[in-house]
């Protein structure tokens, strides 16, 4: 018989060798929430309790259930406690995500996306 924790643990089941992330990013978004845990940034217990609100919020919105939305809620409960516990300047992090952003779109495919000091250009 399932359990509410499998069913939570759902996007993470390695199904007939099928791989347990669709993207690299995926496994590093968890592993950027554990290490901020490790690190106490915030607490596994506070890390559990965003995850679980945004994927309430996800299913009474009826998103679809699959990895997709599993990870977006990641990323949602991510920047919502690195917001709430890290005390970095919201308008600084989006300058930074414009840097990023910036450094993908000029990156050839398949090249490493290296990001300049201080977001010079190349």
């Amino acid at each position: 018989m399932k359990t509410s924790a499998d069913d939570a643990l759902k996007p993470l089941a390695d199904v007939d060798g099928a791989a347990v992330f669709d993207e690299p990013w995926q496994a590093e978004a968890l592993a950027l929430a554990d290490t901020l845990v490790q690190n106490g940034a915030f607490t596994a217990s506070q890390w559990s309790q965003k995850l679980g609100q945004r994927l309430e919020a996800a299913q009474r919105r009826e998103a679809d259930d699959n990895q997709q939305t599993y990870y977006q809620c990641v990323l949602e409960a991510l920047e919502a406690l690195i917001d709430e516990h890290a005390g970095i300047d919201r308008a600084a992090m989006a300058g930074r995500r414009a840097d990023w952003e910036a450094a993908y779109r000029r990156t050839p495919h398949g090249q490493p996306v290296r990001l300049e000091p201080d977001g010079e250009q190349r």
